[in-house]
């Protein structure tokens, strides 16, 4: 089974830590996963215009091919002006709503205001239920504050937030594993 953790910014790194510190956290809970990580900071991604993705090329091409081959997703995006960033929004604009059915999906948000924590609940969830997703229970929300000086998690109740999201994700993906893709 692959995951695929995904950085859904261009900017900054906070998210893309979580997203590792998840990921890292899951091959714990179950060592056979195969776990892969998108960074859209390391990608020229073109804005979705509407066109067949056969119709897409180089890093564009290889990102919505990774995402059609994954069998769960991480999906990690900052809150920009109270929502998720343009970058995320494009990503899943460039992928058919197919390849997420019945796939699990997990959350995870970072921002400097405490009350961007709903976004997760009040957009990226209904989100997952217009693609047919299974939604782990448990989201996550990283404040600036939950990092020191040198941009790595020391929050405990973060890592513990990383810990219970992780071992919810591979609880749901190894329980749906014989669920009818269809």
């Amino acid at each position: 089974m692959k995951i695929l953790g995904i950085s859904g910014t261009v900017v900054g790194s906070k998210t893309a830590i979580v997203i590792g510190k998840i990921l890292d956290t899951m091959k714990i809970h179950n060592p056979e996963l195969k776990i892969e990580f998108l960074d859209l900071r390391d990608y020229q991604i073109e804005f979705c215009d509407g066109r067949p993705i056969s119709n897409y090329t180089g890093d564009t091409k290889k990102v919505i091919d990774q995402m059609m081959g994954a069998d769960g997703f991480v999906f990690g995006t900052p809150i920009f002006q109270g929502s998720f960033s343009g970058a995320f929004k494009n990503l899943i604009d460039l992928v058919p709503p197919a390849a997420f059915k019945h796939k699990v999906m997990g959350f995870v948000t970072t921002g400097g205001n405490q009350q961007h924590f709903l976004v997760a609940e009040n957009q990226l969830k209904p989100l997952a239920g217009y693609l047919n997703g299974y939604v782990v229970p448990t989201t996550i929300f990283a404040h600036n504050s939950q990092f020191n000086d040198k941009n790595e998690v020391e929050d405990v109740g973060l890592l513990e937030c990383i810990r219970e999201f992780s071992q919810q994700f591979c609880y749901m993906s190894e329980g749906l594993t014989g669920v009818k893709q269809n």
